[in-house]
């Protein structure tokens, strides 16, 4: 995979992303602020999030556990407060491109990508709830662009399912590793071998610890690294705590680039995990007591291997989010019963609790067994 001129897999440097996210609180000169922080650190590109809260957000909208934590009280009402306009954005990508960086950008909404496409953006990201939402992943393959997909607080099964869905795309297709929870307790590192192996695409990790050793995910495999940044971690917004301060970004880029150099020792010992893993037990004991065994194990142990076991499953730190932030089918008008469901009564938005996004097209042509309000996620029972 390549973004701009920058090669990005296990033989090249980890492409490092500064997300800025919705840490600019709504202010574009904070943005700007924390695009010339990432450059001054050493990071590859920044990320921004694309959003129109009437797009995203139905009248069912909910706050996950951490957003309330974070003082949020109303989902509405802290989106309008965090959106930037497509020309403040563009002013970013404008700022990140004069320093040498890329500009990386999350859409939300399948209606923006035409949008989008009036900026030089460098790449394409979805954010981990869009892993249902075939018709945004498809929509932004269209446009020729790289494309990272976040899989945070999904299953493998799922992973594998979207990447199906961008196959055609594969040659400019990335996918992350992210434990949905803001600040993660769990690392779930092992994941990023679990993705790699399932898929066969450069992976990368959507870091949402607290601290700088999110970046020793580089010797797990991770090719990509995304760490959210802010002016400060105490401000109010969903996104702060769980960020890198700005001034402590330098720190993490050298210690991801630090990594590289351990990676085959993880890496090695992941392999002959899974290896040892499908062999018969007599052959599994066998390998056990060897000391080619035995070395891999105590070099691995630094990096914590055997607390991040090769999987990649919804962790329960992550199943709020999962619910409050994946996107439904929702209707865009009142829908009588016995009325015929078409396309034109639809979109996709938050949240998770309806028809998921991916069976938009099953629902079109169904019968409303029952009235069906406005601006709500259609569920199984409204259907005949």
């Amino acid at each position: 995979m390549q973004i701009g001129n920058r090669q990005i897999g296990l033989d090249h440097p980890p492409y490092i992303i500064a997300e800025i996210g919705v840490n600019h609180d709504g202010e574009v000169e904070r943005a700007l602020s924390l695009t010339d922080a990432a450059a001054e650190a050493g990071a590859d590109a920044v990320k921004l999030q694309f959003f129109e809260t009437d797009r995203l957000m139905s009248k069912a909208a909910k706050l996950a556990a951490y957003q309330k934590n974070a003082g949020e009280t109303d989902p509405i009402a802290m989106l309008r407060r965090l959106e930037l306009t497509i020309d403040e954005m563009a002013r970013v990508v404008d700022r990140a491109h004069e320093r040498g960086i890329h500009a990386i950008v999350t859409v939300f909404s399948t209606e923006l990508v035409e949008a989008a496409e009036t900026l030089a953006w460098d790449a394409y990201k979805t954010a981990s709830p869009d892993i249902v939402n075939r018709p945004l992943l498809e929509a932004l393959a269209k446009t020729g662009k790289p494309m990272i997909v976040s899989t945070g607080a999904s299953t493998l099964d799922e992973v594998v399912r979207a990447v199906d869905w961008l196959d055609d795309v594969r040659d400019r297709l990335a996918v992350l590793q992210c434990v949905s929870s803001y600040p993660a307790p769990e690392m779930g590192k092992g994941g990023i071998y679990a993705i790699a192996n399932a898929t066969e695409l450069p992976t990368g990790y959507s870091d949402h610890s607290q601290t700088i050793s999110g970046a020793a995910a580089v010797a797990y495999g991770a090719c990509i690294l995304e760490k959210h940044v802010t002016y400060d971690r105490k401000a109010v917004g969903p996104d702060h705590k769980a960020s890198l301060w700005e001034a402590q970004l330098g720190s993490y880029v050298r210690c991801a680039n630090e990594s590289v150099s351990d990676r085959d020792i993880v890496l090695d010992m992941y392999k002959s995990r899974a290896q040892t893993d499908s062999s018969p037990l007599g052959t599994l004991k066998n390998y056990l007591l060897t000391t080619e065994f035995k070395t891999k194990r105590e070099a691995s142990l630094a990096y914590g291997c055997d607390k991040n076991p090769i999987e990649k499953r919804v962790l329960d730190c992550e199943r709020d989010v999962r619910e409050v932030s994946r996107q439904s089918v929702v209707t865009t008008r009142e829908i009588a019963p016995g009325e015929t469901i078409t396309r034109e009564m639809l979109t996709i938005k938050r949240p998770g609790t309806g028809i998921l996004a991916y069976r938009l097209d099953e629902v079109v042509g169904k019968v409303a067994k029952r009235a069906i309000d406005n601006d709500v996620p259609i569920v199984e029972e409204d259907l005949a």
